[in-house]
């Protein structure tokens, strides 16, 4: 699993740290953490919830790249 660079630049977009992030979703700061440095698969739910929060898509923060 690879970092998930796109989360955390859409999060720096926002002016959001990982614990304002967390507590907009509902999770640990440690999950979100967990997420950007690939460390954790998150649930769609929990997804949905990050993609809410930051205005992006799915496929803009989830969805890897066909190489």
């Amino acid at each position: 699993m690879a970092k998930n660079l796109k989360l955390k630049a859409a999060r720096a977009e926002k002016d959001m740290t990982q614990g304002d992030l967390a507590a907009a979703v509902g999770v640990s700061r440690q999950t979100i953490n967990m997420i950007e440095k690939g460390e954790y698969n998150p649930t769609i739910r929990l997804c949905r919830a990050i993609c809410k929060t930051l205005g992006k898509t799915l496929d803009e923060l989830f969805w890897e790249e066909e190489p």
